[in-house]
């Protein structure tokens, strides 16, 4: 008597349950479709228009993550070094080179949810282009590390994975003309346990 609707009861929580958990986990994984990936680093610049897949909108949505539009800027971000390692807390890094170009840029160390990492007072913890210091043609290099370095340092704390995020504002990478030639800065592994 209480078989029939049993079996219908646990078929709809399947059928709901599984619903729901394969839409979280696909947010999860993926912040959508329509990445660029230019020397490791990684953005997407139709994220913030009106054409931006589903899947883009509902990340951002769920992360309450604010976005520029197209002629304001454009997000980077870089998990791993020049030679494909995950970036890390017990190591050292460099980052050098030269940014496209920005009416301003800055640059910070965050977690994988993009909450910028907290390494205690008077450190520190971000750059931008107005207070990094510059060679001659431009170019800077950047130490990132848990120990105090000379010249641009940027302090990360003693933890596991983290990201770097590089955000371009008023540039015209963010336009779909742009996007080409784009020249980042290399981040390369200098130690570990230092």
């Amino acid at each position: 008597m209480f078989r029939v609707p049993l079996i219908v009861a646990t078929a709809l929580i399947i059928a709901f349950g599984g619903g729901i958990l394969s839409a979280l986990s696909m947010l999860n994984a993926s912040v959508g479709f329509g990445a660029i990936e230019v020397a490791g680093w990684r953005a997407f610049p139709a994220a913030q228009t009106a054409s931006a897949d589903p899947y883009a909108k509902a990340h951002r949505a769920k992360g309450g993550r604010l976005l520029y539009g197209s002629a304001e800027g454009l997000q980077f971000t870089a998990a791993r070094d020049a030679e494909g390692l995950t970036l890390t807390g017990t190591c050292s890094y460099r980052m050098r080179g030269r940014t496209p170009t920005a009416r301003l840029w800055t640059l910070y160390a965050a977690d994988a949810d993009g909450k910028p990492l907290n390494t205690g007072a008077e450190l520190p913890v971000a750059k931008n282009s107005q207070t990094v210091l510059r060679r001659r043609d431009g170019s800077f290099d950047i130490e990132i590390s848990r120990t105090a370095r000379a010249g641009n340092w940027l302090a990360i704390p003693d933890t596991g994975a983290f990201q770097l995020v590089l955000t371009l504002l008023d540039t015209p990478a963010a336009a779909s003309t742009g996007l080409s030639g784009l020249a980042m800065p290399v981040i390369e592994q200098i130690g570990c346990g230092q």
